[in-house]
């Protein structure tokens, strides 16, 4: 066994796991570790803030169905990674952090850069450790990859002490990880699952609502011969975009508070809910009481404690998406279901997104349809949070999964910009758009020098509204248009990209935006386009926080309103 330094050991252990790529920003604590890097086949990218770093790395997790993986400093440099493990946490992405650490010796005095970094991301991590002794590095390590990965995926911590990367042991990498404690349920109860495909075929009204545990667990497919097979409509939730293609007549799109109206009414009209991969949490239900009121509900999912956290379930079963769906299909059998097919086709007749083209100004909307005509099933969308990231989910037509990459349940406005890195690097064949608003935009733009000095080509849609739009929406429709602190003063988005040798353009008129996306497309590079979009346009449908999701605000109903109260006046 040769002797290595715990720098090396770390270097020696990426590479056991397979790890091509880390996201990091260099301090003092870890500058054995970068030392290590300079010559390692493992490639690097410097970020310009930890926080990106973290995205980066989720990002990269989340479209590659890999480990992602970043490097940050003690203290402050630790400290910015814990928005990023707090979202990858949230939506259950396999991420190991490494932060440096000040020496075991010093440990507990306050010295220089010295932060608890485990006590403070205990809540937002699946693990995390402290190595004190550098024989058990490699260990650790490896423990570290296989939690983030197996069971329900989760970001892992582990904090290096800067004597134990200096320090030298026998290497020797384990072959397996075995954690009493730890043991992941894969299969379901075989009972449960024939007891769920006789629900299922006695349901008059089924719907399938699935989410991001089923990317997670690779079973897009047979989620799609499922639904196909038994004649089952199937929602999604923000996380599950993709899992199921959206020009299937069975697809009903995205469930919830800004989901399709007729998703909202199907699931407030069902009899049976076969609920996969999902939390069932508050922007999906609505109002819990009245959340489903007719249906009897099957929960498939890996992790135990979300089965009846949030909804009473009738069915659960605990196990892996992709294996208890293999057991379940053959037991499924098809039934035309014509009557409820009806409604559902109904349903989408009568109420279908919409929003009121004008000729005069970009609607965001219009913009994001034809993005869609204008890109191809080899594109994944990534977005900031807001608006902007309602108008991406409704508007454009996800058919795979890991082509939608968002913070969901965090919802972390400064996610997307450094979230393309990681799906960027991690894809280089593919066509990576960030679609963002000005407010998130600004909150990490410092990303922008990554992309550029990395020459990825990522583009950059920043759908600017001069305002915190989301907020607004809500500061208009519930706080009597109060508008306090939303209103923004931005820079000039198209010089701050040149200012980074990034290529940008503006536009301002509906007549350029296909124009311009094509030419956005077809630049071999990064780029940025700046859309001046109506400050007042808003998302609709809207659930109004605390009602039934079958309760939706509509733009016609807003416009009503508003006529009105001018007669009124």
């Amino acid at each position: 066994m040769p002797i290595l330094s715990g720098a090396r050991i770390f270097v020696e252990s990426l590479l056991r796991e397979k790890v091509e790529v880390v996201f990091g920003y260099p301090g003092g604590k870890v500058i054995p570790l970068y030392d290590e890097l300079y010559d390692a086949p493992i490639k690097h990218i410097l970020v310009r803030h930890e926080q990106g770093a973290a995205h980066a790395a989720d990002g990269y997790a989340r479209s590659t169905g890999k480990v992602g993986v970043c490097i940050a400093t003690s203290g402050p440099g630790a400290t910015n990674l814990v928005t990023g493990l707090a979202t990858a946490y949230m939506d259950s992405v396999p991420v190991v952090a490494f932060t440096g650490q000040a020496p075991t010796s010093l440990i507990g005095t306050d010295s220089f850069q010295e932060i608890d970094i485990r006590g403070i991301t205990l809540p937002v991590t699946k693990h995390n450790y402290m190595v004190t002794n550098v024989k058990d590095l490699a260990k650790t390590i490896k423990e570290a990859f296989y939690i983030a990965r197996t069971g329900r995926p989760g970001p892992v911590l582990i904090d290096l002490p800067v004597d134990v990367l200096k320090s030298h042991a026998d290497f020797m990498y384990p072959e397996s990880v075995h954690l009493p404690g730890y043991q992941p349920t894969y299969e379901g109860n075989y009972m449960q699952i024939k007891s769920a495909a006789e629900a299922i075929n006695s349901s008059q009204r089924p719907v399938i609502f699935a989410g991001g545990g089923v990317i997670n667990s690779n079973a897009s497919e047979e989620l799609t011969n499922m639904a196909t097979k038994g004649r089952i409509p199937v929602v999604t939730s923000l996380m599950g975009l993709g899992v199921f293609p959206e020009d299937h007549e069975l697809s009903l799109k995205m469930l919830g508070m800004h989901g399709t109206m007729y998703a909202n009414y199907a699931i407030s009209e069902a009899d049976l809910i076969i609920g996969i991969g999902v939390r069932f949490d508050d922007r999906v239900t609505g109002k819990l009481e009245t959340f489903a009121p007719h249906a009897k509900i099957i929960h498939i999912d890996i992790d135990p404690a979300e089965v009846n956290k949030n909804v009473k379930v009738d069915i659960p079963i605990v196990g892996n998406a992709k294996n208890v769906l293999d057991k379940l299909i053959p037991l499924i059998k098809t039934i035309e279901r014509k009557e409820w097919l009806e409604q559902i086709k109904e349903w989408k007749r009568r109420f279908p997104l919409n929003y009121e083209y004008d000729d005069n100004s970009i609607k965001p909307q219009y913009l994001i349809e034809k993005l869609d005509e204008l890109t191809d099933e080899n594109t994944v969308i990534v977005t900031e949070v807001g608006q902007n990231q309602m108008w991406a989910a409704q508007y454009f037509r996800f058919s795979k999964p890991r082509s939608f990459i968002t913070s969901g349940g965090l919802g972390t406005m400064g996610y997307g910009l450094p979230a393309s890195v990681g799906v960027q690097v991690g894809n280089p064949n593919k066509t990576v758009i960030n679609i963002s608003g000005d407010g998130s935009f600004q909150m990490n733009l410092q990303e922008l020098a990554t992309i550029s000095s990395n020459r990825l080509p990522v583009k950059i849609i920043i759908l600017n509204n001069g305002t915190l739009g989301m907020v607004r929406q809500w500061q208009e429709l519930f706080f009597d248009e109060r508008y306090s602190a939303t209103i923004l003063e931005n820079p000039d988005f198209v010089k701050l990209a040149q200012a980074y040798g990034i290529k940008s353009l503006r536009i301002d008129q509906t007549n350029d935006v296909e124009m311009a996306l094509k030419e956005v497309l077809n630049y071999d590079g990064p780029v940025l386009l700046d859309v001046i979009i109506p400050q007042d346009e808003n998302v609709f449908p809207m659930v109004p926080e605390g009602a039934s999701i079958n309760e939706m605000l509509e733009l016609k109903k807003k416009k009503r309103e508003k006529e009105k109260q001018g007669e009124v006046a």
